[in-house]
């Protein structure tokens, strides 16, 4: 068997496509620490005031056994009335609350309709749920009322899930998210909005693009807690019966060891900042703002809007080349490839957190403009 592990890894490198773990060095251009408190002294001192009260480092077991913790509940309690949704549900990690929604939700004659740029363990869940699922073209609002109306017309008598993420991971764009709820309202569906990279950095108080919508009954969001809140874990947040029902068929909570009590006093934490210091939030924009202008002067590239600027490359080796060329000038730019995104479009994936200053993006900005020009232009 190890034979045939080795021809794989060996094909993977061959097309630029092998993946390995790489030490945190330079300056942070790559993390999703969006507000820069995953090392702050804010988080820290959350912890110690949890430590010190006696708050466990581990679970110790499953949240139905012996594993829940008033820390948890507590969180999930304070969660639900900071983004506004009638219930919320803590998991160890966002990748666990997309699963566990997509197996678990949907039911046998409904069907999933989802942008195809979804997180991959969105993907997952579909996989190994009851409901069909179709892909459809990314933002395209009419695409998804066509899935619906076409899958009716098959004879469809479930109920449609539309899923989006509303700040796109690897492109950085916004679904259009008022369009979508109309769509779900007029087929009688559920709307689930993935908002694992703009909560904590986007709408009001930080509580994401859907916020006006959270508390309704025909909405779901999830809130990862590890990306702009700094800590681990995530929050599914919606209507109670969702809540329950996860907590009694979604395997990946019912057969998982809790997160640690700790991680939610760190998330408890995170939250009170969201909500009290917003000037974190107006520092960041100001710092988009200033990338934007930066890399459409020095690279000619029209970036996305919001705090993740893609910089396609086309060809998998030439976008690992150029991020190797940041490192060395001290950047920490990482390249993503298929089948991260899609065939041909290898990029590097720079984020702006307020672990980096206005000078340092624009030295990047000079850097990856020069990179460019030596490595071939991006697009």
């Amino acid at each position: 068997m190890t034979a045939d592990l080795k021809r794989g890894l060996a094909d993977l490198e061959a097309r630029g496509r092998l993946r390995q773990l790489a030490p945190r060095v330079g300056l942070d251009f790559s993390s999703n620490d969006y507000l820069g408190l995953a090392e702050s002294p804010e988080l820290a001192a959350a912890v110690g005031e949890a430590l010190a009260r006696g708050v466990p480092v581990g679970a110790g077991g499953s949240r139905l056994l012996r594993g829940n913790h008033t820390e948890h509940e507590t969180l999930e309690r304070e969660a639900a009335a900071f983004f506004g949704s009638e219930a919320a549900l803590y998991f160890a990690t966002g990748f666990a609350a997309n699963y566990a929604i997509f197996s678990t939700l949907p039911q046998r004659d409904d069907i999933v309709v989802y942008d195809e740029l979804i997180h991959a363990s969105a993907h997952d869940g579909m996989r190994n749920g009851r409901a069909a699922s179709v892909g459809v073209r990314h933002n395209d609002a009419g695409a998804f009322e066509e899935a619906i109306v076409s899958w009716r017309a098959a004879g469809g008598r479930g109920r449609p899930w539309l899923v989006v993420e509303s700040v796109y991971s690897m492109d950085g764009d916004r679904a259009p998210i008022d369009d979508l709820v109309g769509i779900a309202r007029r087929h009688d569906g559920m709307l689930v909005i993935d908002e694992a990279h703009a909560t904590g950095v986007l709408g009001p108080d930080g509580r994401g693009l859907g916020a006006a919508y959270e508390g309704a009954g025909d909405v779901i969001s999830l809130h990862t807690c590890g990306k702009a809140l700094g800590a681990s874990g995530a929050l599914v947040c919606g209507p109670r019966a969702v809540c329950d029902f996860l907590v009694n068929r979604g395997r990946a909570f019912v057969f998982s060891t809790a997160p640690s009590p700790l991680s939610a006093a760190a998330v408890r934490a995170s939250l009170r900042i969201c909500r009290d210091e917003p000037q974190r939030r107006r520092k960041h924009a100001d710092l988009v703002s200033h990338a934007t202008r930066e890399f459409a002067q020095c690279c000619g590239i029209a970036c996305s809007g919001s705090h993740i600027l893609p910089v396609v490359i086309g060809e998998d080796r030439r976008a690992v080349e150029i991020a190797l060329r940041l490192q060395s000038h001290g950047f920490d730019v990482r390249a993503v490839r298929p089948p991260t995104v899609p065939e041909g479009t290898a990029r590097l994936r720079i984020a702006i957190t307020l672990n980096v200053g206005a000078d340092d993006v624009s030295r990047l900005a000079r850097v990856v403009g020069q990179a460019l020009t030596t490595y071939g232009e991006g697009r």
